[in-house]
């Protein structure tokens, strides 16, 4: 029994005209009209035990894979370590704390590894007419582990409620590597069950609807998605008509990806105003936006407008060409960071076998410089099975077909360079057949693609949330500065402002230092 025999007291002073009688115990005069069973208050204190029937000792089960405590009977609620939620659920755990009144409770310092909580809880109970007792004491509980429910289910199989299956047809991975890094910056796949990667995309898992539909919701902020939705009937109740269904949604990206050429549908481009049908993607938000290198116009596409008269990519970036930069001559215009130039270039493996020049008009008039590698499409004596782009040589538009189109600078590069920062991952579940050799460089191919654009684009890199690396971590603790592995390159810079140093939530299995 733990009783507090220093907790205050208000001794009242007995009047001198009041009926007085000797405590029992200890023969100090009270008063006989308010005595507590003839004793003083001191004895009483010893003598009563208010906290007697409340449990000292109590078990706390935790989930150890979402963190959730089990409130009695069936539910699960989130409370952090010292929190009021926890502190509401240790009282309600203890039996007898009816018959009392609760005046404070608040936690003891624990070891987080001891897997024990204490409480220290003061109470107070009328034990006699007219005598309030107040009692402080001690409670441990003993942390145990339990898995949830829902955790259960995201380790077994068929127990999905809704998923939603995002799908690109493009022959390699960046759209689907940019996805990854926005859904990780705005948490969109904390409600998912499982991630599974297929060959053509990602299959999100829920065990929930609503929370499939709010994934849907954050596709169509950030890119233009077609969704096309399904479902399933699993169980009936013939008793209750209570039906049971499995929820699926089809998402899928436009097959148009950032520096792709395309040729759009002359109809479409009258309509978006009237720009050339062979343009270039700059940019792929909410819309696809496209430029045409020739006169700078640039024109949006929406989501809705391109699935009524879908087109595919006439040329992706797999296809450029790099390109030697001759000559460079600004012919004045400018739009926004955008400026027309006329350049002659050649071909990089047509230097010193041939004189084979080009000459073309390119957005690109601040960026490149005499002497410097481009990449772009090369459009002179390439065949390419496309209906659109056969369309165009035969229309009105044929003389505004350049030899080439440039695309973006090509920076050069040490072979063996290790960057300063690191990107987060998905924890994906793997298929169950290993890939190929060689759609595993494929896809080592697009991620380094995918890098190289990080660090090329300022606008990029902007949407994203990019780590300190390891060993640069390393350095600035030991008030070192590694001068060989920066990202500056040939005008390459990521400044170290820009770079999260908290690395505790990343998981190295599934964000490698790059």
């Amino acid at each position: 029994m733990s009783m507090d025999i220093d907790a205050p007291v208000a001794i009242q002073p007995v009047p001198q005209n009041a009926a007085t009688i000797l405590c029992c115990n200890c023969g100090v005069p009270i008063d006989g009209t308010k005595s507590a069973g003839a004793m003083c208050y001191d004895c009483v204190k010893l003598t009563v035990d208010i906290s007697q029937g409340i449990q000292r000792e109590a078990t706390l089960h935790m989930c150890r894979d979402c963190d959730r405590w089990l409130s009695p009977p069936q539910q699960w609620v989130v409370a952090q370590p010292e929190s009021r939620e926890l502190l509401a659920l240790c009282l309600r755990k203890l039996r007898g704390l009816g018959k009392v009144r609760i005046i404070d409770a608040s936690f003891i310092w624990t070891e987080p590894h001891s897997r024990r909580v204490k409480v220290k809880i003061t109470v107070q109970q009328e034990v006699f007419e007219g005598s309030i007792m107040q009692q402080t004491f001690e409670v441990e509980y003993v942390q145990a582990f339990q898995q949830c429910p829902d955790c259960a289910k995201s380790y077994t199989h068929n127990t999905w409620r809704a998923v939603v299956q995002v799908r690109q047809k493009v022959s390699h991975k960046r759209t689907f590597l940019y996805l990854e890094q926005l859904i990780l910056r705005h948490g969109a796949h904390k409600d998912t069950i499982n991630i599974k990667e297929v060959n053509d995309g990602i299959d999100f898992y829920f065990g929930q609807r609503n929370h499939a539909e709010k994934f849907v919701d954050f596709l169509k902020s950030v890119t233009p998605v077609h969704i096309k939705k399904s479902q399933e009937l699993i169980s009936m109740d013939i008793h209750s008509s209570t039906k049971s269904y499995k929820f699926s949604y089809s998402a899928e990206l436009v097959p148009i990806c950032k520096d792709d050429l395309v040729v759009i549908p002359t109809k479409l481009a009258k309509q978006i105003g009237n720009i050339s049908p062979l343009a270039l993607c700059y940019r792929v938000g909410t819309s696809v936006s496209f430029l045409d290198p020739h006169t700078l116009q640039t024109a949006d596409i929406s989501e809705k407008q391109f699935w009524h008269e879908p087109f595919a990519a006439l040329a992706d970036v797999p296809e450029l060409v790099e390109f030697i930069v001759l000559d460079i001559e600004p012919l004045g215009v400018v739009r926004g960071r955008h400026v027309l130039a006329e350049a002659t270039i050649a071909r990089a493996s047509d230097m010193g076998v041939n004189d084979t020049t080009y000459t073309t008009r390119t957005h690109l008039g601040t960026i490149i410089h005499v002497g410097d590698s481009v990449l772009g499409y090369h459009l002179t004596g390439t065949n390419f099975n496309n209906a659109l782009f056969e369309s165009l040589e035969r229309s009105k538009h044929a003389s505004r077909i350049p030899d080439a189109i440039l695309v973006k600078k090509l920076y050069t590069r040490r072979k063996k360079r290790t960057r300063n920062w690191q990107l987060k991952r998905l924890a994906k579940e793997e298929s169950e057949m290993l890939p190929r050799k060689q759609d595993q460089d494929r896809m080592e191919r697009d991620f380094e693609m995918f890098l190289r654009d990080v660090e090329e684009d300022e606008d990029l890199r902007n949407t994203m949330a990019l780590y300190k690396a390891q060993k640069q971590r390393e350095l600035e603790a030991q008030g070192q500065m590694d001068e060989e592995s920066g990202s500056e390159e040939e005008g390459i810079t990521i400044p170290m402002e820009q770079l999260i140093d908290e690395m505790e939530d990343l998981d190295m299995r599934d964000g490698e230092v790059v």
